[in-house]
């Protein structure tokens, strides 16, 4: 095998420094945010998502047209994750069944391994999980697709791993931990951190609770 070139060295590294750079950002919105969610005060409008054409776990196309006129959640995971991504989808999980029934919002959950993540291995996770499909999507589609709604709209940041970092077969990328929530009128108003020293589970899912209630009561 050839050596490494300094730079691809460098661009392995400066992709790196901006994930590094990208997810501490996003730590502290989410701590700001999540403060304004916690003392009831209304939730920034922090832009405005584009659309997208997506395809969910049971092979049928979803746009942003579907998801107008609903709060939904997100988060972006892969199903070969050994990391954190399991421990984000019960907390997903957890969500689901928490929210009131009368609730209409959505949870949507992103795929940053488009190419092992087809519908059908969607499908399979989302059962694993026990997903109500009606309330709860896996989305999975062109990469470009995804990048443009995970990173550009909604935040969320991912990066593939060097196969010379990756400590096994499965240590394939790098992302955020975060959800995020969208309103209505699809702006991105919630960014939550979900996982971390010192982040208590039940008192983030708490807030996103109190966040959807926010703004499902919007007009």
């Amino acid at each position: 095998m050839a050596p490494e070139s300094p730079t691809n060295r460098s661009r392995i590294v400066g992709a790196g420094l901006v994930l590094v750079v990208l997810i501490l950002l996003l730590a502290m919105l989410a701590e700001r945010l999540q403060s304004q969610a916690a003392r009831g005060k209304p939730l920034l409008v922090i832009g405005p998502i584009g659309d997208f054409t997506l395809t969910n776990q049971n092979g049928g196309a979803v746009s942003l047209g579907d998801l107008r006129g609903k709060v939904w959640v997100a988060d972006i995971i892969f199903t070969r994750c050994a990391g954190p991504c399991p421990r984000m989808t019960r907390q997903m999980r957890e969500l689901q069944d928490a929210l009131p029934p009368a609730s209409q919002a959505k949870l949507v959950t992103l795929t940053t391994d488009a190419d092992f993540d087809t519908a059908p291995v969607l499908r399979v996770y989302a059962e694993r999980f026990g997903a109500d499909t009606n309330r709860w999507m896996f989305l999975t589609g062109a990469k470009q697709e995804i990048a443009k709604l995970a990173i550009d709209s909604l935040k969320l940041t991912a990066v593939a791993k060097p196969p010379e970092e990756r400590q096994s077969p499965a240590d394939l990328f790098v992302h955020s931990t975060i959800f995020v929530v969208a309103d209505k009128q699809a702006r991105l108003r919630g960014v939550f951190e979900t996982t971390g020293e010192g982040i208590d589970p039940r008192a983030v899912q708490t807030q996103i609770l109190a966040a959807v209630g926010q703004l499902e009561r919007e007009q």
